[in-house]
């Protein structure tokens, strides 16, 4: 039988449980000497630098960078109905979700007595949502970040994606495009992408932000580029904990498992139970799951459930399971438990919380409503999900009347003498009192 690998957490050191915790990207500066030389030539090169970057990585041999309208346009006959109604939902689920999540564009109150304060949001300029591929297609990327940016009304919104072997973006992107009402998808991926969004092309505009999932090598480029474009929030490979009790059929589990493990050998997965009988059984059932899932994506969830960062996490009580699930902080995290709200308050920290044997993984990264783009390697414990507020910026607004400046410029003063702003005291003295008087302002 397939080997899972098994944690038993009451007999782990905290070294080899902290060991547990560590993601694939964890250390970066591998790929970051990688892509520094990407970086530089579209720097220096543009155009010339994305075109070779895709004969190069791609195989592809590009003659234009921008898909055409006409590609964008004839996308929708390019695909089979039922993909196309199934997009059609999807967009109009994540629409709905993202226009209820959107903050009122202005509020103010008078908190202080004279004094109005609130804030305002406001659409950043433009966004470039990226689309990868490398080990298969993934169109509903496009739904997830460029969905969000249009409703939050980003002054542009462009989609950077890999050329596929036909030297295009895929049908489903393009169809995702025409229907949103994006004309811009320009062919780059990887390091290149960002690289291109942050510095600008001759094909490809610069942009404030780059949102979206990736490689390492796209993380690395982030990271590296953070002070040329807002990187966006981090989504690195794809990784789940299944917390299961004996509540719901270990089969349940064990397929729920398999969803992000077949993402590829840097996925990371992990069962977290607390009762021994469910750790067997799913490790029992998984075998034959793989029999039904092919040999491609079996091979990356045997690598990731077999190895060290993925398997079954046995824990000695159902409070240290949640304390492992809260030290991981998991891009997803599903709970198989006919009590699953019951079990709510003990979840701090993951990127999205699926409650019950019915909210099947499949059903929220594409067509639920919330975005995909979760925060991954741990950054659930502080980062949030994909949504409009990555695409507004909040500025605080304050008015001050007469009667409040009176009452609180001598606070003001009293900090500005203490913190040697000599400046900031003048501001809120006399002199103020006197420019104010002579021009007959109350």
């Amino acid at each position: 039988m397939d080997a899972i690998a098994i944690h038993d957490l009451s007999k782990l050191s905290p070294a080899r449980r902290a060991a547990l915790l560590e993601r694939t990207e964890a250390d970066l500066s591998t790929y970051m000497r990688d892509v520094e030389p990407i970086i530089r030539a579209v720097r220096e090169d543009g155009d010339a630098a994305l075109i070779d970057c895709a004969r190069r990585f791609d195989g592809v041999a590009l003659t234009t960078l921008k898909v055409s309208a006409e590609a964008i346009g004839a996308a929708e006959s390019e695909l089979d109905p039922r993909l196309v109604d199934a997009i059609k939902l999807s967009v109009e689920q994540v629409r709905r979700f993202h226009e209820a999540q959107m903050p009122e564009e202005l509020w103010l109150s008078e908190q202080t007595r004279g004094a109005m304060i609130g804030d305002r949001w406001t659409p950043i300029d433009s966004v470039a949502c990226y689309v990868p591929r490398g080990k298969g297609f993934f169109p509903s990327s496009a739904i997830m970040t460029a969905v969000p940016a249009k409703v939050a009304g980003a002054g542009r919104v462009v989609i950077v994606t890999p050329p596929g072997p036909d030297g295009t973006a895929d049908a489903a992107t393009r169809f995702i495009a025409s229907l949103i009402g994006i004309d811009e998808i320009y062919l780059c991926g990887g390091a290149q992408a960002v690289a291109a969004a942050a510095f600008g092309t001759q094909t490809v505009p610069r942009c404030a932000k780059i949102v979206g999932p990736g490689s390492p090598w796209l993380s690395a480029a982030r990271q590296m580029l953070s002070s040329r474009i807002d990187p966006g929030s981090p989504a690195g490979p794809s990784e789940l904990i299944v917390y299961a009790d004996n509540t719901v059929p270990a089969e349940l589990a064990a397929l729920d498992l398999l969803v992000e493990s077949e993402h590829g050998p840097d996925s990371s997965a992990f069962l977290v139970t607390a009762d021994p009988d469910v750790a067997r059984a799913v490790a029992a059932a998984i075998p034959g799951l793989w029999e039904k899932m092919g040999e491609y994506r079996a091979g990356f969830s045997r690598a990731v459930l077999g190895g060290d960062k993925g398997g079954i996490v046995l824990a000695p009580s159902i409070e240290a399971a949640f304390d492992f699930v809260n030290d991981y902080a998991a891009e997803h995290l599903a709970v198989l438990s006919t009590g699953a709200f019951d079990l709510l308050p003990l979840i701090r920290n993951a990127g999205e919380i699926l409650l019950g044997p019915h909210s099947a993984i499949p059903i929220a990264n594409f067509v639920l409503g919330p975005s995909h783009v979760l925060p991954t390697g741990g950054r659930a414990a502080t980062a949030s999900p994909l949504s409009v507020f990555d695409f507004l910026k909040r500025s605080s607004i304050a008015y001050i009347s007469r009667a409040a400046y009176e009452r609180l410029a001598p606070a003001a003063r009293a900090f500005a003498h203490y913190e040697g702003f000599r400046a900031h005291e003048n501001a809120v003295s006399e002199i103020r009192d006197d420019i104010l008087s002579s021009a007959a302002i109350r």
